[in-house]
């Protein structure tokens, strides 16, 4: 099976590889990457028909690549990434989040309150939305790790962890912490440890529910 993998941050690259590497090895990786992306949302401020036309054309380049499956690690860009589905059914295409959010009201339920943890604001924005139309009565309460992301950049991984870790006592009080950014994962042991709590990653959800859609 060929998966396409299209990013808008680098540091997504790492986790999803990692998770494929540990849960279903045999998937053919194939990654896209346009860091523009990110860059131009955190400039503009709000999601545009232009930024949905650049997802769909990246999409479509994947499906003509021969992708069997398309997982997009950015969470800041659902509504797009919705469309790029629509077009592209029944080819499965899912949005970063999705399988994760499934995962956390498995394990804590329908009416939970999920710490949604994010290092890139505009995330925190686009996400909620998605909760709410998979379960209402979540109580969902937000934590940006200011910082981390920046330090992520400067290539200070362990920066990128302690200012999460730091920033989730802010959640620690929830049932589950939900980390909403492929390169979040990478901070859940120091997450886990500092709250006590059970944390849920994106890239390992995602790679469980590719595996299940294309093998069964």
């Amino acid at each position: 099976m060929r998966i396409a993998l299209i990013h808008a941050l680098k540091h997504s690259i790492g986790p999803i590889e990692a998770a494929f590497a540990t849960l279903w090895p045999q998937a053919q990786l194939a990654n896209l990457l346009d860091d523009s992306l990110s860059a131009d949302l955190a400039r503009e401020g709000a999601l545009s028909a232009r930024m949905t036309e650049r997802f769909v054309t990246l999409a479509r380049y994947a499906a003509g690549c021969g992708a069997d499956g398309i997982l997009f690690t950015c969470s800041a860009f659902g509504p797009c990434i919705e469309e790029c589905a629509r077009l592209l059914a029944p080819l499965p295409v899912l949005k970063p989040n999705e399988a994760m959010i499934e995962e956390v009201l498995a394990a804590a339920g329908a009416s939970a309150r999920v710490g949604l943890m994010a290092t890139f604001a505009p995330t925190l924005a686009t996400m909620p939305a998605e909760f709410a139309a998979a379960a209402p009565g979540v109580r969902l309460e937000n934590c940006l790790a200011a910082g981390a992301l920046a330090a992520l950049d400067r290539g200070d991984g362990a920066g990128h962890d302690r200012a999460a870790a730091a920033a989730a006592a802010a959640v620690a009080h929830c049932d589950v912490i939900a980390l909403a950014q492929f390169s979040l994962a990478r901070a859940a042991p120091a997450i886990a440890a500092a709250t006590g709590r059970q944390v849920l990653t994106t890239p390992d959800s995602a790679v469980r529910k590719l595996k299940r859609l294309l093998m069964a």
